[in-house]
């Protein structure tokens, strides 16, 4: 499949972001992505997939009250194709951003429902993972995750309703995709905080 190259992927997102929260959440959704991808029977797609994951919030941190709105315009002008602009904008489906529109860009292929369905999810499982001994994914058991996404007052800004929509957008249970986003985090942690120290650096 002929899309961005990942490097100037890459680039590009940090083109429109500085902030090392955000670059460290692009590259957790990319890496989720492409473990999903191969999971899911879509190996030789997982770079496509995973450069979706990167680029899905590159007008947020600009463009807050804009987001999922702004995004195909910045990245027309990255020279993007429009299914990646297609799959950025879906993970906003259904949702009214600030300024008052509803993102009506709807997730077809799995790739999107995926990216949907877990890109809030890797932000509640990190924040659960910083309150732990081990500041870690990787000795983080489905049981303690379950009792963190139970509670209202934790990580409040990761929306249970978002996340419970995407499993139903999969025809998944939700305990499957809480496992699933859970064993893709801890099987990419490295990798993520590796990248994060380089860009960091």
């Amino acid at each position: 499949m002929n899309h961005i190259a990942r490097e100037d992927a890459f680039e590009l997102l940090k083109k429109y972001n500085k902030d090392p929260f955000h670059i460290q959440h692009a590259l957790t959704v990319e890496a989720v992505m492409k473990w999903y991808a191969n999971e899911l029977g879509y190996g030789d797609d997982a770079e496509y997939w995973g450069i979706v994951g990167l680029l899905h919030d590159i007008d947020f941190e600009l463009y807050p009250a804009e987001h999922c709105l702004k995004a195909p315009e910045l990245l027309r002008e990255g020279g993007v194709s429009e299914d990646i602009i297609h799959g950025v904008c879906s993970h906003g489906y259904g949702i009214t951003v600030e300024c008052g529109e509803t993102i009506d860009v709807k997730p077809e292929h799995e790739m999107e429902k995926v990216l949907f369905a877990a890109d809030e999810l890797t932000g509640l499982i990190w924040a659960a993972a910083l309150m732990r001994p081990s500041k870690s994914t990787k000795d983080m058991e489905l049981k303690s995750l379950k009792k963190k996404y139970k509670s209202k007052g934790f990580a409040a800004g990761c929306s249970r309703e978002v996340i419970e929509r995407g499993a139903k957008q999969l025809g998944w249970e939700l305990e499957k995709l809480l496992t699933m986003t859970l064993q893709a985090m801890a099987a990419t942690e490295d990798e993520i905080q590796a990248e994060v120290e380089v860009y960091s650096a």
